[in-house]
């Protein structure tokens, strides 16, 4: 353990005894937000992402201990384990080199080498080795068997024994640890990751020309941004491309380990040879040597190496990606939330109508309604009544409008009814998950008597009042922010995902008497049962007077109230530190400061000039140190701090409601509904988003877009192109400046919006969009070009 310490501790770049610390209060149960927040004493101020980064290293290093006892404990039961061997495998860094080195040893199905060797050739595969000037087929004859053995090996013949010397050479090589890692590595560092379409395909099949950017495609594996290889990969599985790893290119007449004259060889078999120190110098057993050497690599060592370092590019590129959806659903849960307003939610439709929701100033659900101002029926002035109707009798003034299939014509249905009531605004919001909330049983126990149809606009009202209350209730994958999450380890995405929303639950504050369970279960230390418990008592007994009542319910003991207390809001508490981030267990530093100040809690909390000039120093003890009380003071000038930004409206332009009304030039604000690294996409309102491509994001330089910009923020943008056929708008977030050619960028091949990246009207519900059409070498291709490289 004081080993796997110590290497985290040198790679995140802290003390081993703060490493120790966090371990020990993980191991005890305590969760990452809690010692983050609460433990900054114990474990010298460590954050939330370096403790998220030890966690998953922790976990990862202990994995690779436990496969190393197994590893030492199955070689010493089949008595092979060497001083040199328990070193090599202690110094094992990956759970990849470790399985290099007990592949020797590893129980595996009887191989033509395991043939030979019990046929009793092995010596002289050593001897053919050891001295090349021997000739193999005299020396073969002694090997030679006068039948078939009782397993049916036949070795009768010297072309058969000596096929058994190239057999067991070969496999020997090809377990050599040292070998293997050292081919590993050039070929991670120089090799080319290659695709093209599979023969036999139709390259104008719309399915397959999806793919079209990589019917023939190379470009070296080290540098492959996430989005390609991910849509190689996909391309693969669809049985649409075939994909393989390409080896350097050898210099003309380059022979391996500097042979005489010969057939030209792979720089792997050169790489091969070099390692073995042998060379061909027309020895008598030179060319079995080199048909062994060109064994290994192209029987034994080739496809396996592809297929390790396919595994690799495929891993790093989902951890990019999931990067990329955490990143976006971090940004969308801590949206700025309107508050206690009463919300109007519009689900659009068409045929089947536009359904709406009226939720009060707490969320409840209090109206709802079907109307029709849409083809078939046209019901527009109907539709109007209606509404101006649910908003005069519930004070509606706040319109949430679904961003799916009619979405801008219920806009301009939203736009028209804010004519004639004053003081209304009105947002599209991403409806993205809605219809999943909508058939859960949660949705079914909140609103049991409700349509399924009409939650989801309840569930988009909600969503504008407190995104993250409400985005809470759906799972992650179903919001809609990600790049091909359908792609990659769900495992780890829901893993990734789900710290993602406890770290936002926790940073935000809960409010004890109105969350709902899925809210409750995320915050730190309560589990979906205990949460369950909170709400059962809450039902039966009325909402909570105080933290401390927390104690009374079934299943919710000390160890649970020190983990979620603090994270836990009461803002009607005989205590009104309960609606602070202030723990419980550091009340009594709160009532010192009350003691040195002669004022009532009351009087202290909010006041900077009060607060300001005390010195933590003043209240710190051997349990609370200075940290602790800076963090205290900091919570009592600033009482129940939302981190989340305040409340804007993006106002989208009249008479713009379709790609077609877009013209070149044009200036207009949107919302940013998703970003990667290499690109913001912007909602303007026309069903289809546009692309701000990093290089347009300002006119300094940018790597990735999210310097810049987050899912939710409000930004304005010039339009630069429009491809109305192709449904693609180009975007600049320069403003003040003529749109120009040189502003885009250089690379001529579209690698923009790739399949699994939807970004279109009807694609944000995680559905993958494959549709793109073939690029075509028009201005338009610079101006989506390079949209998925991670650096260039």
């Amino acid at each position: 353990m004081q080993k796997i310490i110590r290497q985290i501790a040198a790679e995140i770049k802290v003390q081993e005894h703060q490493v120790k610390t966090a371990v020990e209060l993980l191991d005890g149960g305590a969760t990452v937000p809690f010692i983050a927040r609460y433990r900054k004493e114990a474990t010298g101020g460590l954050d939330d992402i370096q403790l998220r980064e030890l966690e998953q290293r922790l976990v990862y290093l202990r994995e690779l201990a436990d496969r190393r006892e197994s590893v030492l404990s199955s070689i010493n039961e089949q008595g092979k384990l060497t001083p040199e061997l328990r070193a090599a495998i202690e110094l094992a860094a990956t759970k990849q080199d470790l399985e290099d080195i007990y592949l020797p040893f590893k129980q595996k199905r009887r191989t033509k080498g395991q043939m030979a060797r019990e046929a009793g050739i092995e010596p002289l595969a050593d001897s053919l080795f050891a001295d090349p000037g021997l000739v193999p087929q005299d020396e073969a004859l002694a090997y030679v068997q006068p039948e078939k053995n009782a397993a049916g090996d036949d070795f009768t013949t010297t072309a058969a024994v000596l096929d058994g010397v190239r057999d067991i050479l070969s496999e020997r090589w090809a377990e050599d640890a040292a070998l293997v890692q050292t081919l590993r590595h050039w070929l991670w560092s120089e090799g080319l990751f290659a695709a093209k379409l599979q023969s036999g395909k139709d390259e104008n099949n719309a399915d397959h020309a999806k793919f079209r950017d990589y019917f023939d495609y190379s470009e070296p594996i080290v540098r492959v941004p996430s989005h390609r290889a991910l849509a190689v990969f996909r391309g693969r599985a669809l049985d649409i491309l075939d994909a393989k790893l390409v080896l350097p290119e050898p210099p003309e007449q380059l022979l391996a380990a500097g042979s005489r004259p010969g057939p030209v060889v792979s720089l792997a078999e050169g790489k091969i040879a070099i390692h073995l120190g042998w060379s061909h110098k027309a020895r008598p057993a030179d060319d079995l040597l080199r048909k062994a050497v060109a064994w290994t690599w192209r029987v034994k060592l080739n496809l396996s190496l592809e297929r390790d370092l396919f595994t690799r590019l495929r891993e790093d590129a989902e951890k990019v990606a999931i990067k990329v959806f955490a990143d976006n659903l971090r940004d969308l849960l801590l949206a700025a939330p309107a508050g206690p307003r009463v919300v109007m939610g519009l689900d659009p439709g068409i045929r089947t109508g536009v359904k709406v929701a009226v939720v009060d100033t707490t969320g409840k659900l209090v109206e709802t309604a079907t109307v029709f101002p849409h083809e078939p029926r046209k019901d527009w002035e109907g539709s109007l009544h209606t509404l101006a109707k649910l908003c005069e009798k519930h004070g509606v003034n706040l319109i949430a409008i679904g961003n799916g299939t009619a979405s801008r014509e219920t806009d301009k249905l939203a736009a028209d009814l804010m004519k004639r009531i004053d003081g209304m605004q009105r947002v599209v919001v991403s409806e993205a998950g809605a219809s999943v909330y909508s058939a859960s049983e949660f949705a079914s126990q909140e609103m049991p008597d409700v349509d399924v149809s009409l939650r989801g606009a309840a569930s988009i009202a909600r969503r504008l009042q407190d995104p993250l209350a409400e985005l809470v209730k759906i799972d992650p994958k179903s919001i809609g922010v990600g790049q091909y999450q359908h792609d990659v380890s769900q495992s780890d995405l829901a893993r990734s995902l789900d710290t993602v929303v406890e770290d936002c639950v926790n940073s935000v504050g809960v409010d004890l008497n109105t969350a709902s369970v899925p809210l409750l279960a995320r915050v730190s230390g309560l589990s979906q049962t205990v949460a369950k418990s909170v709400v059962r008592w809450r039902d039966a007994n009325g909402a909570f007077a105080c933290r401390a009542d927390l104690l009374k319910v079934t299943g919710l003991g000390p160890k649970t109230f020190e983990q979620s207390a603090g994270f836990l809001r009461l803002y009607a508490s005989s205590n009104p530190l309960d609606m602070t981030g202030v723990h419980p267990e550091t009340y009594a530093v709160v009532e010192q400061i009350m003691l040195y100040t002669g004022k009532p809690v009351s009087e202290i909390m909010g006041r900077a000039e009060v607060l300001k000039p005390l010195k933590p120093e003043l209240f710190a003890n051997e349990k609370f140190g200075v940290i602790t009380i800076k963090d205290i003071l900091a919570e009592l000038e600033k009482p129940g701090r939302d981190p989340r930004p305040d409340f804007k409206v993006a106002r989208f332009n009249d008479g713009v409601e379709d790609i077609r009304d877009l013209k070149e030039g044009m200036e207009l604000e949107g919302t940013v509904s998703n970003v990667a690294a290499f690109g913001a996409f912007i909602d303007l309102g026309v069903h289809q988003d546009g692309l701000v491509h990093v290089s347009q994001l300002s006119h300094k330089f940018v790597t990735d877009a999210r310097e810049v910009v987050k899912t939710g923020d409000i930004v304005k943008v010039r339009v630069t192109e429009v491809d109305v056929a192709r449904k693609r708008i180009a975007l600049s977030m320069k403003l003040g400046e003529a749109p120009s050619r040189r502003d885009a960028p250089r690379d001529n091949r579209f690698e923009g919006a790739k399949p699994g990246f939807n970004q279109s009207q009807q694609g944000r519900n995680n559905r993958a969009d494959l549709g793109r059409s073939a690029p075509t070498s028009t201005a338009m291709e610079s101006a989506f070009s390079k949209l998925a490289a991670l650096k260039k």
